[in-house]
């Protein structure tokens, strides 16, 4: 998405509301917004893990390409699976922006980082090392299946994923 494009996830809703296919998806209204980026979108790719960080931190050390990266805390709000650090290097690698179905922390970096950042809450225990979790696997957001490839957009009124780029 460039500078001057705009998206309207109400548009998207209103252009597929005939779809019964499942390649057209609406996350429940359950996301906050968190990051320095009113409005989002790109392909994405995912991350399955909870209360440890680990594979989000090595997947925003990677090439974002203006991707959007789906974290899949299991919907944990105990450890911040995202902060100020993390945000600052997916921003700096050109990630577009993440979901993050848990919680995150540093509400002040965030805020001022230029990235697309949507999270349940706020908790400001960071995560414990263990080294686990998985890259580039289906996951389950809110009862919303999310795909590595799908392409999600991101707005002040909502967040939808479509199989392909709408």
């Amino acid at each position: 998405m460039g500078p001057t494009q705009t998206i309207s996830t109400c548009d998207l809703c209103d252009a597929h509301l005939k779809d019964d296919t499942g390649a057209f998806r609406v996350l429940p209204p359950v996301f906050q917004d968190f990051g320095g980026k009113a409005a989002f979108a790109g392909p994405v790719a995912t991350v399955k893990c909870f209360e440890d960080n680990s594979v989000v931190k090595a997947a925003v050390e990677t090439p974002g390409n203006g991707r959007v990266l789906v974290v899949d805390g299991g919907g944990s709000l105990r450890r911040a699976l995202v902060g100020g650090n993390v945000a600052a290097t997916a921003a700096k690698n050109g990630w577009a922006g993440m979901v993050v179905h848990g919680a995150v922390r540093d509400i002040a970096e965030l805020r001022e980082t230029p990235i697309g950042i949507r999270a349940l809450a706020l908790m400001p225990l960071p995560t414990e090392k263990r080294g686990e979790g998985r890259a580039d696997v289906p996951v389950l957001v809110s009862g919303v299946w999310v795909r590595p490839g799908d392409w999600l957009y991101a707005d002040a009124d909502g967040i939808v994923i479509g199989a392909a780029e709408l």
